[in-house]
């Protein structure tokens, strides 16, 4: 059996490699093709190309690269149509994955199409599920309300689970030797600018800006940064200014960005999935996150809900703040990661949220990366 799978950023390089290893756990003759990063390559995928060359997000962002991304858009459909799978598997990245799809399928129309991440059509673009059903046959999604808007599009679809109930997790003994390594006696605040060059570049100055103010509140304050490989060097340069004590964490040491998140008493982040990994250790956020301001104008007709937290929207609360395009300031971004290192009810809250998401996600039951393994088989079926 052969597997095309086509990740585009580190969320969805996770996913892959959970895929992967679930499907050869069931299926122990099935080989990988396509694109992926460093956890895919460690199952055995041989990547077309680097992975970071799809990490582009917002049209304002896609349109300096357009000729370099229609290049790696037929160069991964041609690859596909060589291959000839049983399964081409888009993970995350629809915009780049179902481009794959169609041209796969204008050369191969029986060729069988499953997309793992579910397009957030519940939150703006509805018309995308339709869309999608034209050249996706079956979908894997993460988060349990989701089936319902892709079968009502013609589409089948599971729902699998998250990641991260799964994925390991330091222990309090690793904890407390990453404080006493550091010698943090104050609080510990973890900051996670993005996994792509375009919003670390934006965040960075207004993520410094709110350390500095907290700094002054709390003198003995550290300040930790996990980094992902394609923005390791950006995030360097960006942070100079960055208030001391700085921890810059090396993007290959997954031990020491476990230990971190185990560590830290509260989060700053950029939007996305990373609010579920601070939520699976208990860190309570403060999300911050702003587009170029062309991307801004359209998302902001575009948008139907009043928040874009995972967390906010799987537990159903509106306990994690967000400080979102205009309001993405450094002072009311300061103040909310303040309230929260003096705890209280708002952190209270968002602890509350965090199980709650956690539980709806999965926690307890079969690892995720095995659900989507046996849930694409029986697509294939």
């Amino acid at each position: 059996m052969n597997i095309f799978l086509i990740a585009g950023e580190a969320s969805g390089d996770r996913l892959g490699a959970a895929l992967m290893a679930g499907l050869r756990r069931a299926a122990p003759e099935v080989q990988f093709y396509g694109v992926g990063g460093p956890a895919m390559q460690a199952e055995g995928l041989q990547s077309l190309f680097p992975m970071e060359d799809l990490s582009v997000m917002g049209l304002a962002e896609v349109l300096p690269k357009y000729r370099h991304l229609r290049r790696r858009l037929h160069e991964t459909a041609e690859a596909a149509l060589k291959v000839r799978p049983d399964a081409l598997i888009g993970i995350d990245s629809p915009d780049f994955c179902l481009r794959v799809a169609r041209l796969v399928r204008a050369q191969r129309p029986d060729q069988r199409v499953m997309h793992y991440v579910a397009p957030s059509v519940w939150a703006w673009r509805p018309a995308r599920a339709q869309k999608m059903a034209q050249v996706v046959d079956h979908v894997l999604a993460l988060l349990p309300f989701e089936p319902a808007y892709m079968e009502a599009a013609g589409m089948t679809c599971d729902f699998v689970g998250h990641p991260v109930v799964s994925e390991p997790r330091a222990t309090a003994q690793e904890a407390a030797a990453f404080r006493r390594d550091l010698g943090a006696d104050g609080p510990l605040v973890m900051v996670l600018p993005g996994s792509r060059r375009g919003e670390v570049s934006r965040l960075a100055p207004r993520l410094g800006g709110a350390l500095r103010l907290i700094a002054g509140a709390h003198p003995d304050a550290q300040f930790i940064v996990p980094r992902v490989r394609g923005t390791a060097d950006l995030v360097a340069e960006l942070s100079r200014d960055w208030p001391r004590p700085l921890h810059l964490l090396d993007p290959q040491d997954a031990g020491e960005k476990r230990a971190a998140f185990a560590a830290a008493d509260v989060a700053i982040a950029a939007s996305g999935t990373v609010s579920l990994e601070l939520a699976a250790n208990a860190v309570p956020m403060v999300i911050a996150y702003d587009f170029n301001w062309l991307s801004r104008a359209i998302l902001q007709r575009m948008v139907r809900l009043d928040t874009v937290t995972l967390v906010n929207l799987v537990s159903e609360t509106r306990a994690v703040p967000e400080f979102l395009g205009k309001n993405c300031r450094p002072e009311p971004i300061a103040a909310a990661a303040l309230r929260l290192i003096a705890g209280g009810p708002e952190r209270a809250a968002q602890l509350k949220a965090m199980a709650v998401t956690m539980e709806r996600l999965g926690a307890g039951g079969d690892p995720p990366g095995d659900r989507a393994a046996r849930s694409v088989l029986g697509a294939l079926d």
